[in-house]
């Protein structure tokens, strides 16, 4: 069973590093528009979901979630609060610095935003390069998969699953309370024909920030793709904790 270093002593987190798989796993989430209708925190809300899940199946140490990331695509939009590239970069690795010298022996972060990717990366390859922590980061694997199942909505752009039946799907299954269901409204804008080769900002395009068409989510829909995710998350672990062992 995991722990959650939020709510736990050091002495309890000491004894569990020492006796368990040696995981420290880290939600890394985004503030970001998600549309009228669902939380800024989504992103970090789907990550932490996802990594508390795979804490428990792997008798991790559950960190407390990052709430902000590399969100300038959507720093239009009030609300959305964005960090560089090199501080998710920067922010990763001090972390991963702390967790070793705390005792841990691999480190997992949980992506939960794009833009998040390429930096989180850039965090991997130090930490491991360097020899402070085995660590990897992970793109919800299976999401894709669990999504061509049960969509019913067509994407407003292949790939682009942001504030519509997908993500409404999941924060039904997280967090209902936070979904603004009276404030559905499907929304496909016209992309730029650039779309996809350069960084772009999404506001000028999309007033509501909505790609898609949130009124066929369901709590079910969303159930479905987080434990896809989470199955998939730990199928992809398997050889890197086994390394850990050997270590």
């Amino acid at each position: 069973m995991s722990i959650d270093a939020f709510h736990t002593p050091w002495t309890d987190v000491a004894e569990h590093l020492r006796e368990s798989t040696g995981l420290a796993i880290l939600p890394f989430g985004a503030l970001e528009q998600h549309g009228p209708q669902l939380p800024l925190g989504t992103d970090t809300a789907t990550a932490a979901h996802v990594a508390r899940a795979l804490a428990d199946r792997l008798d991790a140490l559950l960190l407390p979630p990052i709430h902000y990331g590399d969100t300038w695509n959507n720093a239009g939009y009030p609300g959305t609060i964005s960090i560089s590239p090199a501080t998710v970069t920067a922010l990763t690795v001090d972390i991963g610095r702390s967790v070793a010298a705390s005792g841990a022996r691999g480190f997992v972060v949980v992506n939960g935003d794009w833009g998040n990717r390429m930096p989180l990366y850039a965090a991997m390859r130090i930490l491991n390069d360097e020899g402070i922590i085995p660590a990897i980061a992970l793109d919800y694997p299976g999401m894709d998969e669990a999504i061509t199942a049960v969509r019913e909505s067509a994407p407003a752009a292949p790939g682009l699953n942001h504030a519509e039946e997908i993500e409404t799907s999941i924060m039904l299954a997280i967090s209902p309370d936070d979904v603004r269901r009276e404030r559905y409204a499907a929304s496909y804008p016209s992309f730029p024909s650039d779309y996809g080769t350069r960084p772009m900002q999404l506001h000028t395009f999309s007033k509501s920030g909505v790609f898609g068409d949130p009124t066929t989510a369901t709590a079910e829909k969303g159930q479905a793709i987080l434990d896809a995710t989470v199955e998939a998350s730990a199928a992809v672990l398997v050889d890197f904790i086994a390394a850990l062992g050997r270590a």
